[in-house]
Order: structure tokens, then C-alpha cells, then sequence
């Protein structure tokens, strides 16, 4: 791909880029891909063919000399005796096989009549057909060696002599003598002396029906690297020349068929862009292209026409679109703000009194959230702590929300018990609850004289305790259905002891379901341990040890759901420290 745009290119960059030549360019390279697979299958059929005639040729040349041979020549005692001879020497005298006293040993044979009668039955064969050689041997598996008896070749320099002999693979020994008849026998390998050669052959049996020698012909397989040298270049140009003209045909049809009518749909949308920026909202352009290719293109350039004129729609509308959107912004900016009012965020909320401390926060989901807190007090001697949480989510939420607080509180400062505030406040919620919303409720009355925390749970989550000189632990207590849920429902409720010094830690589900990129949750355990990072710390500090904790396990995940939390520290009245005291 080019670094540059296509406006920033100059006239040849944009031709080098353009589609005809990128179809040029990929015609020839897909071409000639083709071409070279039907090149390397077609040199391959050629070459198995030209070789398996090769090899025919002198599996039957060998065949025919063998049954004349066996009609009118004696070979066997000549084919025993050399192989006598072979066997009878030691390896040293085996690796002398060179020198002329090894050939004055075995001249004697080249004097047998015998010898002289292959030989000729031989040398007729090698006139008539075109091979290398053809010759009497026998393979050796002891030694793994091919040990020659007669040869046709005359020429003093290349022709064997009987008893010598060459050393062949274990491969091409058992092949030759383990071969059970069907087929051709034949071993092709890569020679020092006379490069790539076809040996094939037939074999010589005694009257015993064992092998004793056979009839080999050799034919060298250069012949093949020839044909394919010139097969390949033969076919190689024809390519070239055929990938050519194929390409020039295809980049011209491409550029009728494709790249002009892409261009003329380009130079519509850049000259619409123009009229529109300049002001011109009433010029056509796509409805204007005449384009008839019958394929995408033309369905493209209808398209782009049908988009010019929705366009227009779009436009109108737009203006209207984004002043009710910012009209609703305004208004859920003004909710947020209505909703954060109504909470208590004014710290220290009560400087007059030393007995307790408190503090609050609620981070909502969306511009505002369902979950709340409140606390206020009843009387001099009595402090209401509310924490609940509206099922949903947004202004439904937030509305629920509202209700269900004002309720909540009224009935409070009536001075009602805990269990009595919940079961009034749910027979009201019920009256009127169309939507079948419902609100979990965690609501308590701490009296300050004496630390008594009486409390009772709807729904809510179990609120964390920690006792003067221990430390955060989960107070499990009763739960008592939902708010809103069903009509007719009592709540039950406890006490707890609070010692001066003593902290509640009450939250939202927000808190242990917070969620990171793994989607895994936050946890209970996780916010106890964070609560108990610093005992010591001011009901600020610890909504600030959480929130942080939450933080660094969430990291960049988003927040699905409301954060609320709230922390109170009895620290106790004159009279009970003086009992502490005594």
C-alpha cells in the first residue's frame, strides 16, 4: 500500500496505484504462478514417462539377449566359475582389482569359447538398440558388490574384465536378487563415473532354479536432462508471451469495467463535497453518472444516488435531532445535580456532635443511579443510617430512587422502630407499584447514649463490622425480602453493641460486583482486605481505601453498576466512656 494519499500523488504515482495497473501487475503474477505449476507437473509427467520408457527399453533388451543366451549359449559354468574365482579371493587381493597382474589372473576367460559367444550375443544387442551397455554380472550379497563376467564394450579404457567388480548399494542387491518376476527390476542412481544411469535387467537360473547371474543393461539418463532442458525453455516463452497478451486484454477490460466507473463515482463524491462546503445543497451529482456495467458498480453508483437524496432528508432533520439531544443532556445534567442535592454531602455533617463520625459517597452508572444513602438525626439521642439500592439502572432508577427515600425517611423521624420503617415503607411502595420495581434496603437506628445499633436488613448486602481494637469482618444478618416485592411483609430486626471506637461499613452490590477486563468480580474478600489496610482510619479514609482498591482491580473496565458506600465510627457519649473508664 502507498504511504501517501491518493491526493497527495502526483499523475504517475496515481497511474503506478491505479487498478489497471494493479490488474496488470496481478494478472502477470497470477499467471505466471499458473504457468509455473503447469511447468513443474508437466516436466514431471514428461520426465516419469521418458524414464519409464527408458526403463522398458532396457528391462526387454535384457530380457530378449537372456532367453537367447540361455537357447544357444552356455553360461552357467562360465557365470559359477568367475563367481568361484570372486569368492576364493581374500578383501586384499579384491582391492587390487586395477593393476594388471588382477587382470593377467583372469585373462584366461577372455580365451573361452564361452566367453567369446556371449560376447558376440551381447555386442549384436548393443548395435541394434540404443543403450550404453549391456553385460553378464552377477550381485554379491556378502559384499555387496556387482561382480562383471562378460562386457560388451570393447574400448580397453571403460570395458570390465571377468572377476572384477564394483560396489553397489544393499538396496539394489536385494532388489535385483529377492525379484519375484512380476514387473521390471530396475535401480536408478547417481554414478561417480557415468552420472545418473537406469541399470535393468533379467536374471540367469541353474538347473536348481538359483540365480547365478544376470543379463544388466545400463542406460544413461543425460537423454532426459536434455528433453527437459528443451521442453522448458520451449514452454517458458510461450508462457511469457502468453501472460503478456493476457494481461494487456485483461488491464483494458478492467479499466472499461471497473476503474473508470469507480473514478466517475470518486469525481462525483469529491465534486458533492465541494458544493456542500461551499454551500451548494442543491446540486446532483450521483443521479447524473450513467453507468451501465450490470454488476456492483452500477448497483454502487445507484446507491450513492439514493444516499445524495437521503442525504438531503438528513439534513434537515439534523438541526432538530441535535437540539433535542442537547435539550436531553441539559435535563440529565440537571437530574444529576437534582439527585447529588438530595444526598447529604456537606463533611463534617454534624461538627456539634463527638460522639460519632460519618461519611458517604455514591458514584452512579449513568448520569444518575438508583442507589442511595441517608442519615439524619430522628432525635438528640438517636441517628438514622439508610443505604439501599433501586433495581434498574437511569432515570427509572433515580425516579424510584426519590420515592422510595422520602418514604423511608418520613416514616423514620415518625420514630418507628427499624422492622416497623421497612414493613410501612413496603405496604406504601406496593400500593402504587405498576412497574414492579423494587429496592433492597439496609436501615438502622443508632442510639448514642449507649452505642446500641438496632438494624434491620431488606434484601441488602451484609454490612461490615468492625469492633474497638479488632477489624473488619462481615456481619451476617438476617434478610428480610426486597422492598416493593410483595405486599403484607414483616421485617425482623436485631441489635448490635458498639463499643466506642467501633465502625460500620455499609455499600451497594456495586462494591463486590465490580468487574475488570477478565470479567471477574471484585469480591467480598477482596473489600474486607482493603477495609482493613488501616483500622485506624477516619470513615473518609476508609470510603477512599476501597474506592482505590476497586480501582486497581477494575483498571480501564467500565462501570456497570452504581458505587455506594457508607462508614460510621461511634466513638461514644461522656457517659459511656466513663463506664468504659471504670
Amino acid at each position: 500500500m502507498p504511504k501517501k494519499s491518493v491526493r497527495e500523488m502526483g499523475k504517475l504515482e496515481r497511474k503506478h496505484h491505479s487498478l489497471e495497473s494493479k490488474t496488470f501487475r496481478s494478472t502477470i503474477m497470477g499467471a505466471f504462478v499458473l504457468g509455473l505449476a503447469a511447468l513443474i507437473i508437466g516436466m514431471g509427467i514428461y520426465t516419469y514417462t521418458l524414464i519409464h520408457q527408458y526403463i522398458t527399453e532396457a528391462f526387454n533388451l535384457s530380457k530378449s539377449a537372456a532367453a537367447i543366451m540361455k537357447e544357444y549359449v552356455e553360461v552357467i559354468p562360465l557365470a559359477e566359475e568367475v563367481m568361484a574365482d570372486y569368492h576364493a579371493m581374500t578383501e586384499e587381493e579384491r582391492e587390487q582389482m586395477q593393476s594388471d597382474e588382477y587382470r593377467e589372473r583372469f585373462s584366461f576367460y577372455t580365451m573361452r569359447k564361452d566367453y567369446h559367444m556371449i560376447h558376440k550375443v551381447l555386442d549384436d544387442f548393443a548395435n541394434a538398440v540404443d543403450i550404453d551397455d549391456i553385460y553378464l554380472a552377477m550381485y554379491d550379497r556378502d559384499t555387496n558388490a556387482l561382480v562383471y563376467m562378460v562386457d560388451q564394450d570393447t574400448d580397453p579404457e571403460t570395458c570390465v574384465y571377468p572377476v572384477e567388480w564394483d560396489s553397489v548399494s544393499k538396496e539394489e542387491v536385494n532388489k535385483f536378487l529377492d525379484w519375484d518376476g512380476e514387473g521390471e527390476v530396475y535401480s536408478i542412481e547417481n554414478t561417480k563415473d557415468y552420472g545418473w544411469l537406469c541399470t535393468s535387467g533379467v536374471p540367469i537360473r541353474n538347473a536348481n532354479g538359483k540365480i547365478v547371474a544376470f543379463v544388466l543393461s545400463d542406460i544413461s539418463l543425460s537423454n532426459v536432462a536434455t528433453g527437459m532442458s528443451g521442453f522448458f525453455w520451449s514452454y517458458f516463452i510461450c508462457m511469457i508471451i502468453l501472460v503478456n497478451i493476457v494481461a494487456i486484454i485483461m488491464a483494458r477490460h478492467m479499466k472499461k469495467k471497473l476503474a473508470t466507473p469507480i473514478n466517475q463515482v470518486a469525481q462525483a463524491a469529491e465534486n458533492y463535497v465541494k458544493d456542500r462546503r461551499s454551500g451548494d445543497k442543491d446540486s446532483e451529482h450521483f443521479s447524473k453518472l450513467d453507468i451501465h456495467t450490470g454488476d456492483e458498480i452500477e448497483n454502487l453508483s445507484l446507491v450513492m444516488a439514493d444516499m445524495e437524496r437521503d442525504l438531503k432528508d438528513y439534513e434537515e432533520n439534523l438541526t432538530k435531532v441535535t437540539a433535542e439531544k442537547q435539550r436531553i443532556s441539559t435535563e440529565l445534567s440537571l437530574a444529576t445535580r437534582i439527585q447529588a442535592a438530595m444526598l447529604p454531602s456537606i463533611y463534617p455533617a454534624f461538627p456539634e456532635r463527638s460522639e460519632f463520625d460519618i461519611y458517604a459517597s455514591m458514584d452512579p452508572a449513568k448520569e444518575v443511579g438508583g442507589d442511595f444513602y441517608d442519615f439524619f438525626l430522628i432525635d438528640d439521642d438517636h441517628l438514622c443510617l439508610v443505604i439501599a439500592d433501586v433495581s434498574g439502572k437511569g432515570v427509572p432508577a433515580a425516579l424510584f430512587m426519590m420515592a422510595s427515600r422520602i418514604i423511608i425517611a418520613s416514616n423514620a423521624k415518625l420514630g418507628k422502630s427499624p422492622a416497623q420503617i421497612l414493613t410501612d415503607t413496603n405496604t406504601a411502595i406496593c400500593s402504587n407499584n405498576k412497574e414492579q420495581m423494587f429496592v433492597t434496603v439496609w436501615l438502622g437506628i443508632l442510639e448514642l447514649s449507649t452505642g446500641k445499633l438496632t438494624a434491620a436488613n431488606a434484601g441488602h448486602e451484609f454490612p461490615a463490622l468492625m469492633q474497638a481494637g479488632g477489624k473488619f469482618e462481615l456481619f451476617k444478618d438476617k434478610h428480610g425480602f426486597v422492598i416493593g416485592g410483595m405486599e403484607g411483609m414483616r421485617y425482623k430486626e436485631y441489635e448490635i453493641m458498639m463499643q466506642p471506637g467501633a465502625k460500620i461499613f455499609l455499600y451497594t452490590d456495586g462494591v463486590p460486583e465490580a468487574t475488570n477486563a477478565d470479567s471477574e468480580l471484585f469480591g467480598t474478600e477482596r473489600m474486607i482486605e482493603a477495609l482493613n489496610t488501616d483500622t485506624a482510619a477516619t470513615p473518609a479514609q476508609v470510603l477512599q481505601n476501597v474506592r482505590k482498591s476497586v480501582d486497581a482491580f477494575v483498571l480501564d473496565a467500565e462501570q456497570f453498576d452504581d458505587l455506594t458506600m457508607l462508614c460510621v465510627v461511634y466513638r461514644g457519649s461522656d457517659n459511656t466512656q466513663n463506664d468504659q473508664k471504670a
